[in-house]
């Protein structure tokens, strides 16, 4: 059984680590599922990076290998991050940062151009938003206490 620094049980983890993990192991698995043919159409005309990528994943997503790796990347950096709350928090927040970035430059670029080398398309757009707003939304609002070392402040405590 684990136990914690104080020599107790661990207990359930926070719900920002499950979120995270959860997340993570999402973000790893479409990146293996990229991958796989049949899963992923025109799967003979992926290339490494770039607009010119045929393959969609599910049929929607357009993806590279680059795109893929990014995915898988970023996925087992979130599994390893989720370890600790404050890695949680930080993969989910930042994560979501990123995400809500990514959409915009999805819609500032123009995706025939060499700008477009992840590459990104309609479908993958508004999933970024999506991502986005959860992971940040998730990394600022679950277990805000948790972690901290001290009890929720009370301003009636003030001196």
């Amino acid at each position: 059984m684990a136990r914690h620094a104080r020599g107790g049980p661990a207990g359930p983890k926070p719900k920002v680590q499950l979120a995270a993990v959860a997340a993570a192991g999402v973000f790893a698995l479409i990146g293996v599922l990229g991958f796989i043919p049949g899963i992923t159409i025109n799967y003979a005309d992926m290339t490494f990076a770039g607009h010119h990528s045929e393959a969609r994943l599910l049929g929607l997503f357009q993806v590279s290998i680059l795109h893929n790796a990014l995915h898988l990347g970023f996925g087992l950096a979130g599994l390893l991050l989720a370890r600790s709350v404050a890695g949680a928090r930080v993969f989910l927040a930042g994560g979501g940062a990123l995400y809500l970035g990514l959409w915009l430059y999805g819609f500032a670029i123009d995706r025939e151009s060499a700008a477009n080398f992840i590459p990104v398309n309609d479908a993958d757009n508004w999933l970024h938003l999506v991502l986005g707003f959860g992971m940040l939304a998730f990394g600022l609002l679950l277990s805000n206490q948790v972690g901290t070392g001290t009890r929720a402040d009370d301003p009636f405590d003030r001196p």
